[in-house]
């Protein structure tokens, strides 16, 4: 793709952002358990800013907490001091000692907040035992909102597991069921057709195609609650991770970049310091400048060759089978997150057979990015590094 093609599409689709429709407004919905009060500001903080999660009613505060890689439980207590009162894990987050970190940070402030986890397993009753293990570490007799974890395709969301999640909110261990996804407009159809899920937590950034735009909107317009993750469009900056980000200001433009989309009710940046949790939450009062859009427009360019979008374009590409852009995901956790254990875990779960693939062996490589993605040199990289 040519890359000043790409700018200009980029700069377009910046100011392009589709406006909230009615489906934004939806009454809320009943539901076993009163909707957590939000905690006030601290004295000197600026303004928090909430929208409705979709048809569950429930009032969000824009800026949400991802706790994926957060290992200083101060910061999650801090961050609900501050107000904010979304917050997400998941059960196989850091092999399940994430879930129990927050849970001891949170404590008798789970009252103020809206909690959500995702299970992992692919069977109804491997879901429901893992949903009690959630719970008790935790610290909760209920989730806010339980999602199905990572589902890829129409066929990645099975009829069991939807009846798993159903269970569970009847025996009110849970109030609201979802699914997350990296693959947003491949499932939005699924998802639609099914009418089942309350809430969909999905890959949304500066970076995305135009397609993304599509799926919002059609699921917004059906009452959906849409949670935006990986906002930082990788967190990567060439070698740097995000502190650079943040000197230079992309960090927050790309935030306030997934805040300008109406539909998008909250979102859920990955934090594992207060200085990120505060300018973070400062975003909240912001608006998107031209300023903004020229930091994001530069910072495009220079992560082209190294960010994989999550388009779908080279699936099936590869001749000896590797996911691809599940692999360059996992490299994203170590170059961009500073995440290595993350990443090599992630790729150690492949099968053995795709673990063992080296692509530094094969004479030419099929695959080529639209978006200029340097996919051989990536996937040898992280082959080099987890393997």
């Amino acid at each position: 793709m040519n890359s000043e093609l790409s700018r200009r599409h980029f700069l377009a689709a910046g100011l392009a952002v589709p406006a909230a429709d009615a489906a934004g407004s939806t009454p809320a919905v009943s539901a076993s358990r009163p909707s957590p009060a939000a905690a006030p500001p601290l004295a000197g903080e600026k303004s928090l800013a909430y929208r409705t999660l979709g048809k569950t009613g429930l009032k969000v505060t824009t800026v949400g907490f991802g706790c994926m890689i957060t290992s200083d439980p101060t910061v999650i207590s801090r961050a609900v001091d501050m107000g904010i009162n979304y917050f997400d894990t998941s059960r196989g987050y850091q092999k399940g000692n994430n879930e129990r970190m927050v849970g001891a940070a949170l404590g008798s402030k789970r009252k103020d907040i809206i909690l959500s986890s995702k299970v992992d397993a692919e069977t109804r009753q491997g879901a429901l035992d893992e949903l009690d293990t959630s719970l008790k570490e935790l610290g909760t007799d209920h989730l806010d909102i339980w999602y199905l974890h990572g589902k890829s395709s129409p066929e990645d969301i099975k009829d069991e597991l939807v009846e798993a999640q159903e269970i569970a909110r009847q025996k009110g261990k849970v109030r609201f069921i979802g699914l997350s996804t990296h693959r947003l407009p491949k499932v939005a159809p699924a998802i639609l057709q099914g009418g089942k899920m309350d809430v969909v937590l999905a890959t949304y950034n500066f970076t995305m195609d135009p397609a993304m735009e599509e799926a919002l909107r059609s699921l917004h317009q059906a009452g959906v609650g849409l949670v935006a993750m990986k906002v930082m469009a990788g967190g990567t900056r060439g070698k740097k991770p995000r502190p650079q980000m943040q000197r230079d200001g992309a960090a927050a433009a790309a935030l306030k970049w997934v805040l300008k989309n109406p539909a998008v009710a909250t979102t859920v940046p990955s934090m594992t310091d207060v200085e990120q949790l505060e300018e973070n939450f400062r975003v909240m009062a912001q608006s998107f400048s031209g300023d903004d859009e020229r930091i994001l427009a530069a910072r495009l360019e220079e992560i082209r060759p190294l960010y994989c979008r999550m388009c779908g374009g080279c699936d099936g590409q590869c001749p000896r089978g590797l996911p691809v852009s599940d692999i360059l995901r996992y490299l994203t956790y170590a170059d961009g997150y500073g995440q290595f254990p993350l990443g090599r875990e992630r790729f150690l779960e492949l099968p053995a057979r795709l673990a063992e693939v080296r692509c530094g062996e094969c004479p030419t490589c099929p695959i080529q990015c639209p978006n200029g993605v340097r996919v051989r040199e990536r996937l040898v990289r992280a082959q080099t590094l987890f393997a």
